[in-house]
């Protein structure tokens, strides 16, 4: 943002100069300072530019309680920090069961529940950026921010149309233009933001307008990227979708519960309000929720299938014979163990093992993405991200943790999971060439007979003992 100064000159970098000091000349002397002279005036001068900056962010008017009337009544004779404490569980409470409702719904009501979410948080970091922008009354930065919103967007979900619904693709003609030239497509919309941008530029404010850019741009990185992540996870089975949003929701609530209960050391200085006792409270509880979690859904094929599209049904389904993650298998028990349980072996579903490495995530390092939250809204003098839920603050406020969690178990599944994507692959086969196609079918047909995975036809054998006959005359 540009910085205002008062008095003094500007000097290299855009820093002001201070007066001169009392006894040295103003055009300049040649004496010498002494280097704790220079030391402190560095000082003072970064200082002073640290108040400019932040006198030039807007103060934040006031937010509106939207907290229901009939709350509001119910909770009249209690103290702010009991009535707090109840605003914050009834409706997280609220928010569980309509999540639990959404599930039911299926996979993909699911995923536009994580688009709009993503929405609404690019939004209400937007619309900080904004505060301060619109006081200098420069055009086009929300109308571009929401633009390459949408350019973005349509990157990322045609990417992943390409990947998991080749088979529909294929049969709609318009469908495969604009799949075969998508990034084509995507980087020419996203050029046309660009030179809008450009043009938009006003003399003196440039700085502010590059700054406004850069934001833009950060706030896509840290929504969109992460929620199209989220749905990917989603299309590896719903449990990879589950399991780490919940134990990041159960890491939330203990911890809460554990620091406002028995909360005495606190934590980080971001956050005044966090506490040792409920870090370590909500790592345990995380941890064995996670297990639990882990061993009730791997029950399930609805929950452990992978999403994928049937053209002749026309929608999702989570139908498969389940992986070796999701099928119980005897472990060893260490000796202490043995002695304390009295069996030498316990039944576990693999991926229960995998879930103590996502709630320990979520529970150690998911935290700093709040923290880092805590962090961006003491910059900017604000409270919460928005007042969009009672008790709660925006919906940026409560999933500032999940981004960070997303990106882990893409990261997870990729590394220590998944193998080749047969849909991808797939997808690529069906735009070569005929000819390219018939030789990948023979070459594919040549090495599955040689693993005898397919029996060789009449032709082959013929052909075969032809060649013995010549070579033994």
């Amino acid at each position: 943002m540009e910085l205002r100064h008062r008095g003094g000159c500007p000097g290299p970098g855009g820093a002001v100069a201070p007066p001169p000091r009392e006894g040295e000349a103003a055009g300049g002397d040649h004496e010498t300072e002494s280097t704790s002279d220079k030391e402190t005036d560095i000082d003072d001068r970064y200082g002073d530019l640290d108040s400019r900056i932040d006198s030039d962010i807007p103060e934040v008017p006031p937010s509106s309680d939207r907290t229901p009337e009939i709350l509001k009544k119910a909770l009249s004779g209690l103290s702010s920090r009991w009535k707090n404490w109840w605003i914050r569980g009834i409706l997280t409470l609220t928010m569980i069961s309509l999540f639990f409702l959404i599930i039911y719904m299926g996979s993909f009501m699911l995923m536009l529940l994580v688009l709009g979410i993503q929405v609404k948080c690019f939004h209400e970091i937007i619309t900080i950026g904004y505060r301060v922008y619109r006081s200098y009354d420069l055009p086009w930065f929300r109308t571009l921010s929401w633009y390459f919103l949408l350019c973005v967007n349509y990157f990322f979900y045609g990417e992943t149309v390409a990947d998991y619904f080749a088979t529909f693709v294929q049969r709609e003609e318009q469908l495969q233009f604009l799949i075969r030239y998508h990034r084509f497509i995507s980087f020419a919309l996203y050029l046309a933001g660009f030179c809008m941008f450009v043009l938009s530029l006003v003399k003196k404010h440039y700085r502010l307008q590059f700054y406004m850019f850069a934001w833009t741009h950060v706030t896509l990185l840290i929504t969109v990227t992460q929620s199209h992540l989220v749905i990917q996870n989603l299309f590896e089975g719903m449990i990879w979708f589950l399991v780490p949003i919940s134990s990041v929701i159960c890491n939330d609530i203990t911890a809460y519960l554990f620091g406002f209960f028995f909360g005495r050391t606190p934590l980080i200085k971001l956050s005044p309000k966090k506490t040792w006792e409920g870090f370590i409270g909500g790592f345990f509880s995380t941890v064995v929720f996670g297990f639990i979690a882990a061993y009730v859904l791997s029950k399930y094929q609805y929950f452990v299938c992978p999403v994928e599209y049937r053209s002749d049904v026309n929608s999702f389904v989570t139908e498969c014979e389940p992986s070796e993650l999701f099928q119980l298998h005897d472990y060893s028990l260490p000796p202490l163990l043995k002695g304390a349980l009295g069996q030498e072996t316990v039944s576990l579903y693999p991926f229960q093992i995998h879930s103590i490495a996502l709630s320990t995530f979520a529970s150690l390092i998911g935290p700093f993405g709040g923290f880092f939250a805590s962090g961006f809204k003491r910059a900017f003098k604000i409270k919460d991200f928005a007042n969009t839920i009672p008790g709660h603050g925006g919906i940026m406020d409560r999933f500032d943790c999940q981004y960070l969690m997303a990106t882990f178990v893409h990261v997870y599944i990729t590394s220590f999971i998944r193998g080749p994507n047969p849909s991808k692959v797939l997808q690529q086969l069906l735009v070569l060439q005929p000819e390219q196609q018939l030789n990948i079918y023979k070459t594919l047909k040549s090495h599955l007979i040689e693993k005898g995975v397919l029996q060789p036809t009449l032709k082959v054998i013929n052909r075969q003992q032809s060649s013995g006959d010549s070579i033994r005359q």
